[in-house]
């Protein structure tokens, strides 16, 4: 048994020996794709259509709140009115989501996907450039700041490299 354990640590101390010498980088993906100008732009391309719709939101909240502290005073044809167009504005806030999500989550997988390819040859760049033996993203619970190449990789995505 103890020969087992001795050989064990050996070999774990010559496991660390070899590691010593292997250069390894972390990219926090989060991070990069957080502040892609792609991203921004997409956001920037689709703010008119979130407006619209949060519009429609404040348009239907203000003819319930009407219609809820009203009612009892207005006649059954305005009633009936009210009751239609908030019917109406509420059908053209679903259609309006709908489509805007839609249209928003074609766009932003289409996006992520040129943007992930641009990122990979990046980080090979980097790898390639510096020396370095591993690079990691996504997953890591942990890794010294001397290890996070994030911004280098921003900067050769802003550069267009």
């Amino acid at each position: 048994m103890k020969t087992k354990i001795a050989l064990f640590l050996g070999l774990l101390l010559a496991a660390n020996i070899s590691f010593a010498e292997v250069k390894i980088g972390v990219v926090y993906m989060n991070t990069v794709l957080k502040e892609s100008p792609e991203l921004k732009r997409l956001e920037q391309e689709f703010s008119s259509r979130v407006k619209q719709i949060k519009s429609l939101e404040t348009e239907i909240k203000s003819l319930e709140e009407k219609l809820n502290r009203d009612a009892a005073v207005m006649s059954e044809s305005e009633r009936t009115s009210m009751d239609k167009k908030l019917r109406d504005k509420s059908l053209d806030y679903k259609r309006v989501s709908e489509e805007t999500g839609y249209d928003l989550n074609t766009r932003k997988n289409q996006e992520l996907g040129k943007l992930q390819r641009r990122i990979v040859e990046a980080v090979q760049a980097i790898a390639k450039e510096q020396g370095f033996d591993l690079v990691l993203y996504d997953g890591v619970l942990f890794a010294n700041d001397k290890l996070d190449i994030t911004a280098q990789v921003q900067k050769k995505l802003a550069s267009g490299q």
